[in-house]
């Protein structure tokens, strides 16, 4: 797998910034595998939120309410590693650099749920009736 693969996630494209992926091109194979397999569990975490089976608005809610508390405890967990490695408990920087991609990847695709709830929310409001 390529670094440059990481760049063009859908969704993703433009979040991160050019000092991020100069980082990333330093990383070896495994280091950019295991990433790409923290985003891809993200991402199959978070995938309850279409309507497509008839669900009402409420299992929608529940499920992206999830996935929010899902983003905060990534969150506490990349804290908690860089705590760690910061007192010296932790020597393990891949380990660290893992807990904190997730933590980053599980916070930008929430972000953008958001932003297309609020869009729709918006679209609706500007209907006529």
């Amino acid at each position: 797998m390529d670094v440059s693969s990481l760049n063009s996630i859908t969704g993703l494209t433009g979040l991160s910034s050019t000092s991020s992926m100069s980082n990333l091109s330093k990383l070896s194979e495994k280091e950019v595998a295991s990433i790409y397999s923290a985003y891809n569990d993200t991402l199959s975490s978070l995938t309850g939120i279409s309507d497509e089976d008839g669900k009402d608005f409420s299992t929608i809610l529940d499920s992206m309410m999830n996935a929010v508390d899902e983003t905060n405890t990534l969150q506490n967990q990349a804290e908690a590693a860089e705590i760690q490695f910061a007192l010296g408990q932790s020597d393990n920087t891949h380990d660290l650099l893992v807990a904190q991609t997730k933590a980053n990847v599980s916070l930008q695709y929430t972000v953008a749920v958001r932003d297309r709830l609020i869009e729709a929310y918006q679209q609706i409001m500007q209907m006529q009736i």
